[in-house]
């Protein structure tokens, strides 16, 4: 029977989605602070996040951090950035004398997180970077440390924190309408190609699939059930070898336990092509996000029918929600800080223990 509750459940706007449905009605322009960023590694992805930053209306690409003088030249030329923004790997320091960037975004190799964005916390910038957020959890506390020494935040680029089908999840999971979490699985691969890249080569991915695309599948583990893992089990398989050398981990599997009772099961890997799924089962319903994390649109649904939340970039989203939460002090639902980082590389750290030695591993 439908009551007067279920009804205003059904038309009003849930709070958490407010400040992105703003985006469909923004005719004036934006006329409050920009946060002003400078994108350090102009590879790939990087120039995926300069073009949804055309999108932004908070953020502004004003620099370039990069070891290769023509792709600076390049996206001078492309974003119009000033020669006295321009810097490599060797000389970015000096950004601490220039008052014209507020926060670098590092979209470098895992293992140059953390010693970049140090330099970048003593320069007194904001840090923003790439997940994973570093190698290990030793290097996530000394990032942690550098930045809150140096009075900067440290923001991680979890941009499926700020996805409207994600949040709406969750929202159905806070206000009880799923029930009690009983299950989660994640499963995140590829099929990778080129073996001579920086993903497969130990000393600047720190390990394999796990590092890139397997990350997702903890976090989502995470935030789907809304709680904090107690315990990790894990089994490594890999089928070529001389692609995916020792350290470098095609296909994990692993297994997550949760106070509350519930368990996740997830797959990571390099090795097919095509997995992309967030599933939730509870006491009361079930939701089901399929692609989960790509870069959209994503899909779902749960057993009150199909999520019809709109689709933005999910890069441009990212960063004006980034940009409140330095300059303004907002507080995103899902936590995207330096703490989110390190409870993930904390997990995987676990996870490769297990896949090492065979046992199940504490993270109490």
């Amino acid at each position: 029977m439908n009551t007067r509750r279920d009804f205003i459940r059904k038309i009003s706007v849930p709070l958490m989605a407010l400040p992105f449905l703003n985006r469909l009605n923004e005719t004036a322009p934006y006329e409050g602070k920009v946060l002003r960023v400078a994108i350090m590694g102009l590879g790939s992805y990087g120039t995926r996040v300069a073009e949804a930053m055309k999108e932004s209306k908070k953020t502004k690409l004003v620099g370039v951090i990069s070891g290769t003088p023509s792709k600076i030249s390049t996206w001078q030329t492309r974003y119009g950035i000033p020669a006295a923004n321009c810097y490599n790997y060797s000389d970015f320091d000096q950004i601490k004398d220039n008052p014209d960037i507020d926060a670098v975004y590092i979209i470098t190799p895992n293992a140059l997180h953390k010693d970049q964005a140090i330099r970048v916390a003593r320069a007194g910038k904001h840090v923003i970077c790439e997940k994973p957020m570093a190698l290990n959890a030793k290097e996530g506390e000394e990032m942690i440390a550098a930045c809150q020494q140096a009075g900067v935040m440290l923001l991680v680029g979890y941009r499926m924190h700020f996805e409207l089908k994600t949040l709406e999840v969750i929202r159905m999971r806070k206000e009880g309408l799923l029930g009690k979490v009983l299950f989660f699985q994640g499963l995140s691969g590829f099929r990778i190609g080129d073996p001579t890249q920086w993903r497969l080569n130990k000393q600047l991915s720190g390990g394999g699939s796990l590092m890139d695309i397997g990350i997702y599948s903890v976090n989502g583990a995470r935030y789907m059930v809304g709680e904090e893992p107690i315990w990790v089990t894990a089994q490594e398989t890999k089928t070529n070898p001389e692609k995916f050398k020792e350290g470098v981990d095609e296909t994990i599997q692993f297994q997550l336990g949760f106070p509350s009772g519930a368990v996740a099961s997830c797959l990571s890997t390099y090795a097919m092509n095509g997995l992309d799924k967030f599933f939730l089962n509870a006491e009361k319903g079930f939701a089901e996000l399929q692609p989960a994390t790509g870069y959209g649109p994503i899909r779902g649904k749960t057993n009150m029918g199909e999520l019809t939340q709109p689709h933005f970039t999910h890069q441009a989203v990212q960063m004006d929600e980034m940009a409140d939460i330095i300059l303004n002090g907002k507080k995103p639902e899902i936590p995207v800080d330096g703490e989110e980082g390190l409870k993930d590389l904390k997990i995987i750290d676990a996870i490769y223990k297990a896949c090492k030695t065979g046992k199940k591993i504490s993270l109490k």
